[in-house]
């Protein structure tokens, strides 16, 4: 089973090793007995789950879309009718484009707090080389 150092772990669940840390004190978060210390790969995917779960029950809608991307938007440049709105969630940047319109009603700036849902019939995955 692949295991994970406490840093690598912590980039993945998009947190800091803090709180890695503070999650393996509180027993939240199981280590091997590897030198450094290291996550194994199942209960690091079982806690990326539970985030998950917590954030979708913080929503207070309900949607057919599984893949929910909660994060600050960093960009928004709207060009005539066309929007384009940057959102930083984690580590991953999720780039919306959208009409201008909805862009001002939803109030989208720099530094707001927001979501972007994903529903995608092609999704590619990939493993690092050895």
């Amino acid at each position: 089973m692949q295991s994970f150092r406490i840093s690598r772990a912590a980039q993945l669940l998009g947190v800091s090793d803090d709180t890695v840390r503070r999650w393996i004190d509180q027993g939240l978060l199981p280590t091997t007995d590897a030198v450094p210390a290291e996550i194994p790969g199942d209960a690091l995917a079982a806690r990326a789950v539970e985030l998950a779960e917590e954030a979708q029950e913080s929503n207070h809608a309900l949607s057919s879309a599984r893949n929910r991307f909660v994060g600050i938007v960093t960009r928004v440049q709207i060009d005539g009718v066309m929007a384009q709105v940057d959102l930083q969630s984690g580590p991953h940047r999720v780039v919306s484009l959208m009409s201008a319109e909805a862009a001002r009603e939803l109030q989208l700036e720099v530094g707001s707090l927001a979501s972007a849902s994903v529903k995608a019939t092609n999704v590619v995955v990939e493993v690092p080389k050895d």
